[in-house]
């Protein structure tokens, strides 16, 4: 079990200014956006997060899937993946399709498959697309 506000070693992974700010605000605001935050610990150290962002019933969004370096390769990755499908297939409308989608960073897309993800674009799909807004202070 982990330590209560124990820090993400996120270092090396291009992301830890953002998931930090993720997780504090996630901590001081649990209902703000996301449907679903879990992490994940190993011998007591946290070492993956994910989120699932969305309405809960016709689309969900894996926003965040992240396991620092030195423990990747281990299945935590997996066990994480298949949480947050489990929770969307949870929380889905009975008898409607939900959409869940994510963007994977480069050179991950086969993990993203092994899991029943499909690349885009397909031959009824379009490319996944992406816009960055920059908000002004």
């Amino acid at each position: 079990k982990g330590k209560k506000g124990q820090e993400l070693k996120l270092d090396g992974t291009g992301w830890a200014e953002e998931l930090r700010a993720v997780i504090d605000e996630h901590r001081n605001e649990p209902d703000k956006i996301e449907l679903y935050v879990l992490a994940a610990y190993h011998d007591g150290e946290l070492v993956g997060m994910g989120r699932l962002v969305g309405d809960g019933a016709v689309i969900c969004y894996i926003q965040d899937l992240i396991v620092v370096p030195n423990i990747q390769t281990h299945g935590i990755g997996s066990m994480i993946i298949e949480r947050l499908i489990a929770y969307a297939e949870s929380i889905g409308i009975p008898g409607t399709t939900m959409m869940l989608d994510l963007m994977c960073a480069k050179g991950r897309e086969k993990f993203y498959q092994k899991h029943g993800f499909l690349s885009r674009p397909t031959d009824d799909l379009g490319p996944g697309m992406i816009q960055y807004l920059e908000i002004p202070e």
